[in-house]
């Protein structure tokens, strides 16, 4: 009689569901580890931010994308994602110096990010005559330098009462406005955009900035809802005194541009759009 076969082994039926489980928790272990790292990272060491706004201009356009440095100044409530936080000051605290570009939450009821200059710190008297501004008394010195030329494009338009648009050498049209240079008291100095002469923000103040504040402005001087116009206002609230727990970071690096003429359908627009030359630029 012969030998019968021996029975064949079902431990592969057996172990193929153990593997699959131990595969798909494997995956989900790891997106769970990098979630968490990102969250680590934008939290308390640096985050991405996009210029929505002119206000910047020239330092920022519309279509940049920063980097912001969390750690520089402490951090608050507001640096932390989906409101998982809540306490009153800062931790670690810092304040910004005079003439940092900061990052902070809209100290109102509108939930959005902005970006400005910090002109004033607690105990600063800040005033604004016919555009000059005066610190503590003593007028920034400001000299005119040459225009400021950009080219025209999709997410930057040529608008202002006092820009002009002139042919540029290989046949697109900029965008000229009027530009200065300003410096601060230490020497810190800074390019600004100012149109009018006697804007709406030209005249301000003055007045003395309060402890756990700063006075913050926008660079294109004709162009931006700063510390001089008072959050309460019915039409165009402005930033009014920003509160230092607000501040969520310094502008670091931009690390992409684009001028707007790019389409997410058609990839090769997403270089020519690209501004190179502003890449790579620091705070």
């Amino acid at each position: 009689m012969e030998n019968a076969a021996p029975p064949a082994p079902v431990i592969a039926e057996a172990e193929e569901p153990e593997a699959a489980k131990q595969g798909w928790w494997g995956t989900v272990r790891f997106l769970l580890l990098v979630f968490l790292a990102a969250l680590v990272l934008r939290t308390f060491i640096i985050a991405p931010f996009n210029i929505p706004s002119r206000s910047m201009l020239p330092r920022l356009m519309i279509g940049d994308y920063l980097f912001v440095s969390k750690w520089s100044y402490g951090y608050s409530r507001f640096s932390f994602p989906f409101g998982i936080l809540r306490f009153e000051g800062r931790i670690w605290s810092g304040l910004p110096a005079r003439g940092d570009v900061v990052v902070f939450r809209y100290p109102g009821a509108r939930n959005e990010d902005l970006v400005k200059r910090v002109i004033g710190l607690p105990g600063d008297t800040v005033e604004v005559r016919e555009g000059l501004v005066l610190l503590n008394g003593r007028a920034l010195p400001r000299e005119r330098i040459a225009d400021f030329s950009s080219p025209v494009t999709p997410n930057s338009p040529c608008e202002g009462p006092a820009v002009r648009e002139t042919p540029g050498d290989g046949g697109e049209t900029l965008c000229a406005i009027p530009r200065f240079r300003e410096t601060l008291p230490d020497g810190t100095s800074y390019e600004v955009l100012d149109q009018l002469v006697n804007g709406e923000g030209d005249t301000f103040g003055p007045v003395t900035v309060p402890a756990g504040n700063l006075f913050v402005m926008g660079d294109n001087r004709d162009d931006s809802l700063d510390s001089r116009f008072d959050r309460g206002r019915p039409r165009n609230p402005g930033v009014g005194l920003l509160p230092v727990e607000n501040v969520l970071g310094r502008v670091t690096i931009t690390f992409w541009s684009t001028d707007g003429s790019a389409a997410w359908i058609k990839p090769w627009t997403w270089f020519s759009a690209a501004r190179w030359d502003r890449i790579g630029r620091a705070g």
